[in-house]
């Protein structure tokens, strides 16, 4: 009797530690489940829902479905409460939208100061300046990275779903016709933002949108020009790999030092940005027009908060790349993050992975055992 109680004991585990990981589990746009993780483990449950529509849309919608289509209509993740750090709050992000309709929070009119949407061959990104306060983020957070894995694969936020119906590979863009996407990454920080997704019938997805990086922000995840007050649209070719360069005709792969070594103050290199063609100037109170009044006031310019921040990470060649700068947790730790990037309570995503599948097998084989009993 015993050891049947033990057994049952340890297949329970098991299965908890075998859950489905979210950049796995699938959901159709007209069948979204009302929560996609309905695990629970240390970093508890689901705090949204991802079945959202004009019920929930508002300044209090928890809503964690997000899309982004258009360089006027597009989400990025932010805490649901204000003056909140991107690091304390990464697993509970909710859907902040640039327009009405999908049951979210809507971005307030000047929140965005510059935005550039570009389409490749194999992602859709969009990259700009962000007064960060006025989607609850601290005014001098310098942020952190929101993805679809996490040290447990629930993802941060924890069930947050990701669409879009203008994939570079969507036989019919537009409309309803949204696909998921299940390999994103999106930095928040310093009031610089970037937003990729990577095409999941495309042979790169988890390639460039990668996860590990951390700490060095959008210039090294998302390479783009980040010209605050422009609002474009363009086509573009699809970036160099996260953390892959060519030094001296050799491709190099950057090894991202734990945060025990200290803030990342350079780097050894500069990422490449990627070029872009047919670029279509957009006025920002037109692409917005639906944007509500801000209920607070902005901290600072996107501008002034972006420039000092990318002047404290210094590539061996330019001083043009997003930087590393500390911030502090609402427990006082002192953090290294990157301009749009963190290490905030985010364990190394390998690291987690293989503690993860390790902590499985463990239990598996103490399964194996009991059961020789």
């Amino acid at each position: 009797m015993a050891r049947s109680i033990l057994l049952a004991a340890l297949v329970g585990a098991a299965t908890v530690s075998a859950q489905v990981p979210l950049f796995q589990k699938k959901f159709s746009w007209n069948n979204l489940p009302y929560q996609a993780d309905t695990d629970s483990g240390d970093r508890g449950t689901q705090q949204g829902y991802n079945r959202c529509n004009s019920t929930t849309e508002g300044p209090n919608s928890m809503c964690q479905t997000a899309t982004v289509n258009t360089v006027g209509d597009f989400c990025l993740w932010g805490p649901p409460k204000p003056d909140s750090l991107i690091g304390d709050t990464e697993g509970e992000s909710v859907a902040w939208c640039t327009q009405p309709g999908r049951g979210t929070r809507i971005i307030p009119a000047g929140a965005i100061t510059g935005v550039t949407f570009v389409k490749t061959p194999d992602y859709i990104q969009v990259t700009g300046h962000i007064n960060q306060n006025l989607i609850n983020i601290k005014a001098d957070d310098g942020g952190g990275e929101l993805d679809p894995h996490g040290a447990d694969q629930r993802g941060n936020p924890l069930g947050g779903l990701m669409y879009s119906n203008n994939l570079p590979k969507n036989p019919t863009p537009g409309g309803n016709n949204f696909q998921q996407v299940f390999e994103w990454h999106n930095f928040m920080g310093s009031n610089i933002f970037c937003m990729k997704l990577c095409d999941p019938t495309g042979p790169r997805a988890a390639e460039l949108c990668q996860h590990v990086f951390d700490r060095i922000g959008c210039q090294y995840n998302a390479p783009a020009a980040y010209v605050d007050g422009v609002f474009e649209s363009c086509e573009g070719e699809s970036q160099d790999p996260p953390g892959v360069y060519t030094t001296n005709g050799a491709v190099v792969t950057y090894a991202q030092p734990p945060e025990s070594l200290g803030p990342i103050s350079t780097m050894p290199y500069t990422a490449r940005i990627p070029k872009s063609s047919n670029c279509v100037a957009m006025t920002s109170s037109v692409i917005f027009a639906s944007a509500p009044q801000p209920s607070v006031t902005p901290a600072a310019s996107s501008s002034a908060a972006s420039s000092a921040a990318a002047s404290s990470i210094t590539p061996k060649s330019s001083a043009a790349a997003s930087g590393t700068k500390a911030t502090s947790s609402s427990s006082g730790t002192a953090k290294s993050t990157a301009t749009s990037s963190s290490g905030v309570s985010k364990a190394g995503s390998i690291d987690g992975l293989a503690m993860f599948s390790a902590a499985s097998m463990g239990i598996l084989a103490m399964i194996a055992g009991v059961a020789m009993l």
